[in-house]
C-alpha cells in the first residue's frame, strides 16, 4: 500500500485495508510549507529529491532552510470502503425495500426530513452545493464516459481533476459515484433508488485515482479549490492509515482551516480499521467525523471509534461484538450493505451493486443532511460550520450507553430532527 492517504472508500479489494505505516508515501517527493509573505497564509510546494538523495535526507536538509515551516513525506490516503461479496444486485423496483439506511428502523428518517424541506420551499436541499472529493463522479457524457442514469438534469456544478490535472473529474472506480448518489441521486424518475439531498448540486473533485488512492498534495489542493469555488459542504470519504499523524499532513490541516474560514462544513469518514482512534483527515478539529452503524443499530465491526468521533450514520455490514449493547448481534446474519447506483462492470454499465459498506458510505449521509439543514433555514440563512455541526450533534438519536460515548459519538444521525423547525 502506498504512503498516500488511505481513503475510506467502498472498493472491492479487501475487507479491511491494512494500516498505513510511516513508509507509505510518494517516492521522491517532499511537501514543503513556507512562511507566507507579509504575515499571509503558509504556501505549500512539492520539492523533488536530487539524484541519489533519499526523501529522508531531503527532509533533513529542507528543514534547516530559512522560511521553511515544515518538510514532510507526501503521504497517501485511500478510500474507506469496506467491500463485501456482491451476493445479489439489489431490487430497484422500490427504494423502500432496500434503502433501510434512509427509512428503516435504524435509518436517518429521510421521508420526514423531505417533508420539512418541501414546507420550507427548498425540496431536497435545493440551492446547496456539496463537493465530493473522491475518485471522481459519473457526471457527464464525454467520450467513453457516461453520466449516471440517476444523476441526470441540472445536478452538477463545474469540478476539477487533481489526479489528471484537468477539468474533467470522471470516475474510474465507482466509489465517488456511489458517494455522490447517496447525497443527490434523483427521485420520482422511475430509475434506481433515491438520494438524501436529492435537490442539492454536486461539485465533483477528483483527488483519488482509479485504485482509490490519493496523495496529500492533491487532496489539499482539492479542499482549497472546492472551498474557493462555492461549495457549502465538503465530503471526504477516505482516510489516512492508522499510523499517520497530524505532523505528517500539515498541508491538509492548513487546507481544512482555510475551508472552515470560508464557511464550508467538512465531513469525513472515521476509518475502517476497527481502531480505537479516528483516522485523519476526519480526526482534525475542522472536520465532522462520522462512524458507521449497521441495519441493526449497532456500531459496525470495521468502524473506527474513540473520543474524536462526532456521530454515526448508516454504513452497513456486520455488527461489532459489543456485549453491553442489545442492538449488537455479531453471531446473527450480517446487516445489508448501502445500495446506490454506480458502476457494475465498467464506466458505461450501472446498477445497484451489493458490495458497498464502510465509513465511506456513512459520511455522505451526514453531508447530505448538512445540505438539508442549510437549505431549510432552521438555524438561519447562512449558518457557520460550527452552527451546522452543533445542530447535527444536538439532534442525534442516542445509541449504546446513555449520552455521548466513544462508540457512537453523539449518536445516530437523524435528518428529520435536524431539519425540524420545531426543534
Amino acid at each position: 500500500m502506498l504512503s498516500r492517504i488511505l481513503l475510506s472508500a467502498a472498493l472491492g479489494s479487501a475487507l479491511l485495508a491494512p494500516a498505513a505505516d510511516a513508509a507509505e508515501h510518494v517516492p521522491g517527493e517532499v511537501v514543503v510549507r513556507y512562511e507566507g509573505q507579509d504575515g499571509g497564509l503558509p504556501r505549500t510546494e512539492v520539492v523533488r529529491t536530487a539524484p541519489g538523495e533519499s526523501v529522508r535526507e531531503a527532509i533533513a536538509g529542507l528543514r534547516g532552510e530559512r522560511g521553511v515551516l515544515s518538510a514532510t513525506k507526501n503521504v497517501v490516503a485511500r478510500i474507506s470502503l469496506v467491500p463485501n461479496d456482491p451476493g445479489r444486485t439489489g431490487d430497484a423496483t422500490g427504494w423502500q425495500q432496500i434503502q433501510w439506511n434512509f427509512a428503516g428502523a435504524f435509518g436517518v428518517n429521510a421521508p420526514l426530513a423531505w417533508d420539512h424541506l418541501e414546507a420550507a420551499g427548498r425540496p431536497g436541499g435545493r440551492g446547496v452545493v456539496v463537493a465530493v472529493l473522491d475518485t471522481g463522479v459519473a457526471y457527464a457524457d464525454r467520450g467513453r464516459f457516461v453520466r449516471s442514469p440517476d444523476l441526470r438534469g441540472n445536478r452538477f456544478v463545474p469540478g476539477h481533476d487533481f489526479v489528471e490535472r484537468d477539468k474533467y473529474p470522471h470516475d474510474l472506480n465507482g466509489h465517488g459515484t456511489h458517494v455522490a448518489s447517496t447525497i443527490a441521486e434523483s427521485v420520482n424518475n422511475a430509475v434506481g433508488v433515491t438520494g438524501l439531498a436529492y435537490g442539492a448540486q454536486i461539485m465533483p473533485v477528483r483527488v483519488l485515482d482509479r485504485n482509490g488512492e490519493g496523495d496529500s498534495v492533491s487532496i489539499a489542493k482539492g479542499i482549497r479549490w472546492a472551498a474557493k469555488h462555492g461549495a457549502d459542504v465538503l465530503n471526504l470519504s477516505f482516510e489516512f492509515g492508522e499510523a499517520v499523524r497530524a505532523r505528517q499532513i500539515p498541508n491538509i490541516l492548513d487546507a481544512l482551516r482555510f475551508a472552515n474560514r470560508k464557511g464550508v462544513l467538512v465531513v469525513g469518514a472515521a476509518g475502517n480499521e476497527a481502531a480505537r482512534a479516528v483516522a485523519y483527515p476526519a480526526r482534525a478539529n475542522d472536520v465532522v467525523s462520522v462512524g458507521a452503524t449497521t441495519e441493526h443499530g449497532c456500531v459496525a465491526e470495521y468502524s473506527n471509534i474513540g473520543p474524536q468521533l462526532d456521530l454515526v450514520a448508516p454504513g452497513g455490514g456486520p455488527d461489532a461484538d459489543v456485549r453491553d449493547d442489545p442492538n449488537c448481534r455479531p453471531l446473527d446474519n450480517s446487516g445489508r450493505d448501502i445500495y446506490q447506483i454506480t458502476f457494475t462492470r465498467n464506466v458505461r454499465t450501472f446498477g445497484l451493486p451489493g458490495r458497498y459498506m464502510g465509513t465511506s458510505m456513512a459520511a455522505p449521509h451526514v453531508s447530505a443532511t448538512a445540505a438539508l439543514v442549510i437549505a431549510s433555514g432552521v438555524i438561519g440563512a447562512d449558518p457557520t460550520p460550527a452552527q451546522i455541526k452543533e445542530r447535527l450533534l444536538a439532534t442525534t438519536r442516542d445509541l449504546g450507553l446513555p449520552g455521548p460515548d466513544n462508540r457512537y459519538g453523539a449518536g445516530l444521525l437523524d435528518a428529520a430532527a435536524a431539519t425540524d423547525p420545531a426543534r
